[in-house]
């Protein structure tokens, strides 16, 4: 099969992407690791909302409820 470029063009995009790359990271000094921090923060701020009210309640209950019987863990 024959490539759609030649390598000589497909090592200059990669090269500029990599340049690309290079300043954008040197210029905000932002790691992948910085970027998924930002993405998951807001979704782990919505899961927590809708969730830990809940668990915490159900738990509460129980240790409520295990302490009345008189039990030990």
């Amino acid at each position: 099969m024959t490539a759609l470029i030649s390598d000589q063009t497909g090592a200059a995009v990669q090269n500029a992407f990599g340049a690309l790359a290079n300043t954008v990271l040197s210029n905000n000094a932002r790691t992948l690791e910085d970027l998924v921090k930002e993405m998951l923060k807001p979704m782990l701020k919505t899961w927590l909302d809708d969730n830990l009210p809940a668990m915490v309640e159900r738990l509460v209950r129980a240790e409520i409820e295990r302490v009345a019987r008189g039990g030990r863990r």
